[in-house]
């Protein structure tokens, strides 16, 4: 048990994932080729609450989505869909369900374009942090495996300065890898299946390579090799972003069974025991929007992953989040400064941290004198508190709650 925890000050630590929790975990998907606003909030309705829908009762999850602006007609995006789908994109952005830019779309390709899509964002007060690349769209940030020129200045499609200045933080710029769960020690067990020796032994050699180049000083695998959900990192403009990788630990590779239907290979029983079992996090890859047809949506084994997911969370093995709210939780613990001072017969642990309160929610102190610990930030008192029971560790602990999302009604 000893990754569970981190040392902080003499006598108390902090417990890398929310109390009692032993892995974090968020979809990620990437919205292309999602046909209409009913496909795209049916989905999100299945996976966010517990109502009917027309693929059953939903899995009451909590699982963010992306959203992009200019593409071609017979794909959902902000300008291509009506009023109600518009109006419904800016009540999922404010309840924090969509939470990640997938740039700006592959029909953006200046600046003029990504300013209207900001403008209507900033108008209508709808506040994402979040980045995800999209293909080869030149509106993409990076410049070596999505091919942008988003931080380019003097490029057409240079936009960075507006996209950071209208509050994005997290960028992902095209990185993904097959390891089972990140924040923990880089291993390649779980990637080579003896059912497909030649396959997932390619993925495996794939990932090994990775590490080894990695080592040597490689800029492209550097964050493979650390392994780490974010890093900080420069754009070519010079702007500091948050950048974080994404997982598809499909034995076939990070390219492979990435959709609707195949999601059900990579959600499976072995990979979630032994992304709790690596006490890890991990952010995934996929794309629910390419769907089988639209009858179906999600197909029934992929439903079956879902609930499967479900009970794991429900039994408090697995916190399922948002990929804004995982970032901005392994952000926190990696920049916040904890200071511990005595007064009387309190024990107050000042969180110096440049971030938004909220990213404090589930932080979790362990420490003997657990119950006589007061959280606080910016010289305001976090009440209140969560006083937990010993973990596997036994040790006790305390916590600051971690909220849910309200799904709003549509």
């Amino acid at each position: 048990m000893e990754r569970l925890t981190r040392e902080f000050s003499p006598g108390f630590t902090t417990r890398l994932v929310p109390y009692p929790y032993k892995a974090m975990f968020a979809i990620c998907s990437d919205l292309d080729e999602t046909p209409s606003r009913h496909v795209y909030l049916e989905t999100m309705r299945f996976l966010n609450t517990s109502e009917d829908t027309v693929m059953g009762p939903g899995v009451n999850l909590e699982v963010g989505n992306t959203i992009y602006f200019d593409m071609p007609p017979e794909q959902f995006a902000y300008w291509n869909t009506d009023d109600q789908g518009r109006a419904m994109v800016r009540e999922l952005i404010r309840s924090g369900h969509i939470d990640c830019l997938h740039s700006f779309g592959d029909l953006a390709t200046t600046r003029a374009h990504a300013g209207r899509a900001l403008e209507e964002l900033e108008h209508h007060g709808c506040r994402i942090q979040a980045w995800v690349d999209h293909g080869t769209a030149i509106t993409n940030f990076d410049d070596d495996i999505m091919q942008g020129c988003g931080d380019l200045p003097g490029s057409p499609a240079y936009h960075a300065d507006l996209t950071r200045s209208y509050g994005i933080e997290y960028v992902w710029k095209g990185r993904v890898t097959s390891v089972v769960g990140q924040n923990a020690v880089r291993s390649l067990g779980g990637i080579w299946l003896s059912s497909r020796p030649f396959r997932s032994g390619k993925t495996l050699l794939k990932e090994w390579v990775k590490g080894v180049l990695a080592k040597g000083g490689n800029v492209k695998y550097a964050m493979h090799g650390d392994n780490r959900v974010l890093r900080n990192t420069t754009l070519r403009d010079g702007q500091k972003v948050n950048e974080f990788m994404r997982c598809n630990p499909h034995w076939g590779g990070v390219s492979c069974c990435e959709t609707a239907s195949g999601v059900a290979q990579v959600l499976t029983p072995e990979f979630l025991d032994r992304l709790i079992t690596r006490q890890a996090i991990c952010i995934l890859y996929t794309h629910l929007g390419k769907i089988p047809n639209r009858e179906e949506l999600l197909p029934e084994k992929s439903r079956a992953a879902f609930a499967m997911l479900a009970v794991r969370a429900k039994r408090k093995d697995i916190l399922v989040a948002t990929t804004r709210r995982l970032l901005g939780y392994c952000r926190m613990l990696d920049e916040a400064v904890l200071h511990v001072q005595r007064s009387g017969d309190r024990i107050v642990v000042d969180v110096s941290y440049s971030g938004p309160s909220c990213d404090l929610d589930g932080l979790t102190l362990q420490g003997a004198e657990a119950e006589r610990i007061m959280i606080t930030h910016n010289d305001k008192a976090l009440q209140p508190l969560q006083l937990n029971l010993p973990d596997e560790s036994g040790k006790v602990s305390v916590s600051v709650p971690w909220s849910c999302l309200e799904f709003p009604q549509m």
